[in-house]
């Protein structure tokens, strides 16, 4: 008797929806647990360094090789183009961290795989952030000297460097770190290029950055264009953390009306559809439409949910706006004519952290921001220049610092990168 009720087409239909919803359940699991915005969210496995120890391993093996032999992408000799013919300057302020080096592998990472004609284009400037420059362990270094286009270092009055000294010893890291962003943005201003990227000394950038970079630009210009009808925007952001691209508690009226429109739009097509036909209204009985409507497409409705918007809804490949959401300064594309209003600004606030004041004056000032997807650097820092912070923002056992991840950095593979960058070059 009971075998034969479960035979029955509507116990049948819906006994198989459980084990499917299971599978989905499962499938779920594995595909999820590098969305940081999903209920299977696997922290103990998501911030393993995959694809960025691959990467900061091909970065030391360029900087210990450029030390052996005369590097062909030194930046004493690239010179083939002026300044003015170049398209980014790429400045990278850097700080000595006791116990932990990333400088020398951000420089690596950004030159390893270039072409001559790729390295031409760009104006290196790493920036020794410290009135003693000998502080810094990689200033000693040989690869310091052969591979930027220039070594800046602070070249102030002496009453400025006082000020500076006075910074470094009692540790304000909120002004000393605008300043020097300042310092360095002033410094890549002055060499004409049409864009600047202002990368943080703890990142790592994955094998063809610069001409996803350039592309990203090209069509952010277009873009902008469609959007302000002007190629205006403020920046493109190579770095973020999908972190704070969740159900956002801003947007949930529009996630409730559209989960009631999923629900109670099938019901009401049922209950029509039964009207019409007498053969339906056999079949779509109250309890199926009841059962189906109230019970099934909410278990899948709450599943999408669980399963994270990194996940449902991810970002198209290629440039997303991101007004809102978008952190941190690890790596930030400015256009040309956006650095003195700038600068302006920073210099009137005097003391703050980067991103947030840069996103006051983008709301302040109507700014459109882009952002790449994917991700073109990653977040190596576990060690924080501003020290680690276990506050509030900390989960996991890990700091803020540890936590500023994008977790499709580390799905890159290494050799799909290599076919699409000499893809790029050969066409």
């Amino acid at each position: 008797m009971f075998l034969r009720h479960i035979a029955s087409p509507v116990p049948l239909a819906f006994f198989t929806y459980l084990a499917l919803y299971l599978v989905a359940i499962f499938y779920i699991r594995i595909k999820s647990y590098r969305d940081p915005t999903s209920l299977f969210f696997d922290p103990r496995r998501a911030y393993v360094p995959v694809y960025s120890a691959v990467r900061q391993q091909e970065a030391e093996d360029f900087i210990v090789a450029s030390t052996e032999s005369s590097p062909h992408l030194a930046g004493n000799s690239i010179g083939s183009i002026s300044n003015e013919n170049k398209t980014l300057c790429v400045g990278i302020a850097s700080i000595a961290r006791n116990g932990v080096r990333y400088f020398r592998t951000t420089v690596g990472s950004l030159l390893e795989g270039l072409n001559e004609k790729e390295r031409e284009e760009i104006y290196l400037v790493p920036f020794i952030a410290h009135t003693d420059p000998t502080v810094h362990p990689a200033y000693s270094e040989t690869w310091i000297r052969n591979l930027p286009n220039e070594v800046l270092l602070y070249n102030l009055s002496q009453q400025k460097m006082a000020h500076i000294a006075r910074l470094e010893q009692e540790a304000l890291v909120r002004e000393k770190g605008l300043f020097d962003y300042v310092y360095l943005l002033k410094a890549c201003y002055a060499k004409g290029t049409p864009y600047i990227v202002i990368l943080e000394d703890d990142v790592v950038a994955m094998d063809g950055w610069y001409h996803r970079t350039v592309a990203a630009l090209k069509q952010a210009e277009t873009q902008s264009a469609l959007e302000k009808a002007s190629w205006d925007f403020l920046y493109l952001r190579l770095f973020y953390t999908e972190e704070f691209l969740g159900w956002n508690k801003e947007d949930w009226p529009s996630y409730v009306f559209w989960s009631a429109l999923l629900a109670i739009g099938p019901a009401v097509i049922f209950v029509g559809a039964r009207s019409l036909s007498p053969t339906l209204k056999r079949l779509l009985s109250n309890q199926i439409i009841l059962s189906t409507c109230g019970v099934c497409i909410p278990l899948l409705i709450g599943l999408g949910f669980a399963a994270g918007k990194v996940t449902m809804l991810p970002l198209p490949v290629g440039i997303n706006e991101m007004n809102q959401y978008g952190c941190c300064s690890q790596g930030l594309v400015f256009p040309r004519d956006k650095v003195p209003g700038l600068i302006e600004w920073y210099e009137t606030k005097k003391t703050g952290f980067i991103d947030m004041l840069t996103e006051e004056y983008a709301d302040q000032h109507g700014e459109l921001r882009w952002a790449l997807t994917p991700s073109v650097i990653q977040h190596i820092g576990r060690k924080s220049s501003k020290g680690d912070d276990f506050g509030a923002g900390s989960k996991y056992h890990m700091s803020v610092a540890e936590k500023l991840w994008n977790f499709a950095f580390e799905r890159n593979i290494p050799s799909d990168l290599r076919k699409e960058h000499s893809r790029v070059l050969n066409n």
